[in-house]
Order: C-alpha cells, then structure tokens, then sequence
C-alpha cells in the first residue's frame, strides 16, 4: 500500500532583522525582554508562560525549563543581552512569575509588536544557533528534542543556505 505523500508547508522563520525590528518596536521592559529571550531560548510560549523568577540563572547563564511539551525539564543558555534584558525586566523581585503573562498575551504581545510567530522564534534560533557553530546535539538538548529530525524540520527549508555559508 502505497503511502500518502506529506505536502511541505512553508514555515515562517524568525530571522536577525525580525529580532532587530522587535526590540526596536518593543516599548516595555517586558517586551524588550520577551523578545530577547524569544531569540536567545527558542522556548515555546507555554514554557515562557511558566517561567518563574526563580528559574533564571544569571552567574551561569541559563533558563529552568521546568516543565516542557515532552514533559521533561531542561535548560536553555540564555544570551548577553538576554540575561541584561531579564535583569532590567525583573529589578528588585526576586520571587513569582517572570512575565505574567498567558500564552495568548504572548501571541497577543507579538501581534502587536509585528512580529513573527513564537514557533516562528523557534525555527529561528534553531537555524540561528547552527549557523553560530553551535553542534546539533546541543540544539537538540536545549530545545528539548530527543532526535535530530526535528532539527531537519525546522531547518529543511534553509538547509542549503546554511551548507553554503559553511562551505564558504
């Protein structure tokens, strides 16, 4: 029995200038630091929502990930600016809800902001980390996959791209 074909859907994939472009339109300390951590982490909006003051590690520079869509915890490195953005966002609280916001306030927050979806974020720092030598094993771990072939999905579209820029 043959198997039906799997039609390939373009996925949009953040990318430097989205990232430049929400920092920029973003007013708030909040969405500054929402949208560093989007770039940073590739977290999905569910683990952004969890996120606790408590989960940021700012010696070590790293996310918690307490609890994630495969339901393990895991930690995700978080950038320079990422950890400066968390710092201003967070001030003197030291316990609580890092946003205080819900997964549709986050959908909501990058509508706004005219930016790309957060899988859209996902899909970019996924590309963004291997473009930057970062190996796909440590891609896999900090986004929370247990292969590689959700690296190749996210990437497959831009595989080329990033096979050139290697080459070169």
């Amino acid at each position: 029995m043959p198997l039906a074909k799997e039609r390939q859907r373009p996925q949009t994939t953040a990318t430097e200038n989205d990232y430049r472009k929400a920092v920029c339109a973003a007013s708030t300390l909040r969405d500054k630091a929402l949208v560093e951590v989007l770039w940073s982490c590739g977290l999905r909006r569910s683990e952004i929502a969890q996120l606790e003051i408590t989960d940021v590690n700012f010696s070590e520079g790293f996310l918690i990930i307490r609890t994630s869509k495969t339901g393990k915890p895991r930690i995700a490195p978080l950038s320079p600016s990422a950890r400066h953005a968390l710092r201003k966002h967070i001030g003197k609280r030291s316990h609580g809800s890092l946003f205080g916001m819900t997964t549709n306030a986050i959908r909501l927050c990058l509508k706004r902001l005219n930016a790309p979806s957060a899988h859209a974020w996902r899909r970019g720092w996924a590309v963004q980390s291997l473009r930057s030598g970062v190996s796909e094993t440590s891609v896999r771990a900090a986004a929370g996959w247990s292969s590689g072939a959700m690296v190749a999905r996210y990437t497959r579209t831009l595989s080329g791209e990033l096979a050139i820029e290697e080459f070169q």
